[in-house]
């Protein structure tokens, strides 16, 4: 459905119908020489519908012109000298009064006020044409493309989309109309976002997509630990997560299990795991500061990292777990002492990392060496684990990325500022509808069935791939799944299709 939003200058030109939108007659287009600006999200149906209406010579695109200036319509580096070239041909079109079609994305105010000066200047009438399409459906299409745009960046253009018609009634368009999309979308896709955060930053020509690594913290190794591992490991690698994490405490949870279910040291056993061919990154989620030495933690993962050819990434957190603390004899501080713990903590790692042998004296931590080798091989990336103001304030100022629960991304997303958010979810995973109450059933415990699958999510691949799809409009890159109950292998090959739908394409 189309609708025009803004009130027909008598002095502009006649309007005319166009019959093509879903069968429907409405008010769209003028007759004369015009400037239109398309205005939508990747996946909302621009060039399409431009294509159909005007002629190509008419339609100034920014990912024909990086083809043209650059290797590729995808060319993001080449996008400086492309949005020059649009400049250029604009302005030179409207200057000659012929039709020009701007098809960009259209949702950078400054850049839509430079169009609009350009028609105002030679007296073109200003057209904005914004795509109202569902953003399940842009996310669909963006999928089937051949090289998607990555699902944050999608994500972020959603957002921005809900204040588009504002901004534009704001800024003197001769007239806006509104293109709706109302076709179903696909349920079965996913979305892409940017690489796992611990790998560090993922360069420019690097597919987009949703990363997923496995985080363990229940340990049914029963007779065989070491073969329950390594078979829980190669099942996590042969499905498609891209990393493993190991929960660190010393005694089980209440949360995941009894106090009597083992729980193995997460360093020594990343150790083993080390040794395994696969690609898997490693590493924990997370090792509280208030139990660990600082140094001794740089030391282990530094290890861990040259060990695994670079594949070892840090989770940090401040602790929280008095009686594992008060059992094995270590000092439980107060909760702001440990948050500043956790800080040192970070600093310490940062400076043992760092090149050279000098002396070390940084805001909260003095050294007076820092003669720690082997160093890692890279960007060693730590990520905070925590929620709340403090220790999002001090992921976003020491960490390289953010690990919360589910409901606490929007706060994060706005703590960090850019930086890389990752999700601890626990979910349940069925064959089919049936299996998945059965699972709920089995672990929910005193929490209600509807309650437990709300939170934590429960259902089939297609549900829990709506799920993440949702996660990462709001901005997550990365979710650690702890699958709740899991027991062995078999159960980590099930994630297959829902990583598949998210995996680069």
């Amino acid at each position: 459905m189309i609708a025009v939003e803004g009130a027909t200058s008598p002095s502009r030109p006649r309007v005319w119908d166009d019959p093509e939108v879903d069968g429907q007659a409405a008010v769209f287009g003028l007759d004369e020489a015009v400037l239109v600006m398309l205005v939508g999200a990747s996946g909302a149906g621009k060039s399409t519908w431009a294509g159909e209406r005007f002629r190509a010579s008419e339609i100034v695109s920014s990912d024909d012109l990086r083809g043209i200036v650059g290797s590729g319509p995808h060319d993001l580096g080449a996008s400086d000298d492309a949005f020059a070239a649009l400049d250029l041909i604009v302005a030179a079109r409207t200057s000659r009064r012929l039709t020009t079609v701007v098809d960009t994305l259209g949702l950078d105010p400054t850049r839509r006020r430079l169009v609009l000066d350009q028609a105002q200047r030679v007296g073109l009438t200003a057209l904005a044409v914004v795509f109202d399409t569902d953003p399940a459906l842009c996310r669909a299409r963006n999928r089937e493309r051949a090289v998607p745009v990555p699902a944050p960046a999608l994500a972020s253009q959603l957002r921005r989309m809900r204040d588009v018609h504002a901004e534009l009634a704001a800024e003197g368009w001769d007239r806006v109309i509104s293109v709706t999309t109302n076709a179903a979308p696909v349920a079965s896709a996913a979305s892409s976002a940017t690489s796992v955060p611990v790998d560090g930053p993922a360069p420019a020509d690097a597919p987009p997509r949703l990363d997923f690594v496995l985080q363990l913290s229940r340990f049914t190794w029963g007779d065989d630990p070491a073969g329950w591992l390594r078979s829980v490991a190669e099942a996590a690698a042969a499905a498609g997560f891209s990393g493993l994490a190991l929960m660190d405490h010393l005694i089980q949870i209440p949360q995941v299990g009894r106090a009597w279910d083992p729980i193995p040291e997460p360093w020594v056993t990343l150790g083993l795991l080390a040794g395994l061919p696969t690609s898997l990154r490693l590493g924990t989620l997370v090792s509280p500061a208030s139990a660990h030495l600082a140094g001794r933690l740089a030391k282990q993962a530094a290890t861990l990292d040259v060990l695994t050819g670079g594949r070892a990434f840090c989770g940090v957190g401040a602790g929280w777990w008095e009686r594992e603390h008060a059992a094995f004899g270590m000092p439980f501080p107060s909760g702001s002492q440990r948050v500043a713990d956790l800080e040192r903590c970070i600093e310490t790692m940062r400076a043992l990392w760092a090149p050279g042998t000098k002396a070390y004296d940084g805001d909260l931590v003095a050294l007076p060496e820092t003669t720690c080798y082997p160093r890692p091989q890279g960007a060693l990336p730590i990520i905070v684990g925590g929620r709340g103001r403090r220790l999002l304030e001090v992921a976003a100022r020491l960490g390289d990325a953010c690990n919360v629960p589910p409901a606490f991304v929007d706060q994060a997303c706005l703590a960090m500022a850019g930086k890389p958010v990752t999700v601890l979810d626990v979910p349940v995973l069925g064959t089919d509808r049936e299996h998945a109450a059965t699972l709920v059933e089995r672990v929910r415990g005193r929490t209600s069935a509807e309650n437990f699958a709300r939170t934590r999510g429960a259902g089939t691949a297609v549900d829990l791939i709506a799920r993440y799809e949702r996660m990462v409009e709001q901005g997550v890159s990365t979710v650690f799944v702890a699958p709740a109950g899991l027991t062995g292998p078999d159960e980590v090959a099930r994630w297959g299709p829902v990583l598949s739908a998210f995996a680069p394409r």
